[in-house]
């Protein structure tokens, strides 16, 4: 009994410590949406709809509202990225299940 009770506390500390099924607000990305008007990039520069969405779904209409967009790369939430940044990229923040968690930006 005590074993099984050892496994569930370690299960609930292991579960609570990740953040990779948890969805982001949409305020958490204005920092970026400023800093996009400085460098000027055209077209449609993020899309807070698409938080939730499966990420091949997403990328499909990031192409297809922004043509200036020719990379889009999906990556689950938490991965490490440069810090460079380009009009023509959107990073895609998926969970384990495959769906978007961060809004995605020009950047």
């Amino acid at each position: 009994m005590e074993l099984k009770f050892a496994h569930i506390i370690v299960f609930f500390l292991l579960a609570t410590s990740f953040e990779t099924l948890m969805a982001r607000k949409e305020s958490d990305g204005l920092e970026a949406i400023e800093l996009l008007k400085e460098f000027q990039c055209n077209g449609k520069l993020s899309w807070p709809e698409l938080i939730g969405v499966p990420t091949k779904l997403a990328k499909e209409i990031i192409e297809k509202e922004n043509s200036l967009i020719s990379n889009v790369h999906i990556l689950l939430n938490g991965s490490p990225v440069t810090l460079d940044f380009r009009c023509d990229r959107v990073r895609l923040f998926d969970n384990i299940l495959g769906d978007v968690v961060q809004l995605p930006v020009v950047g």
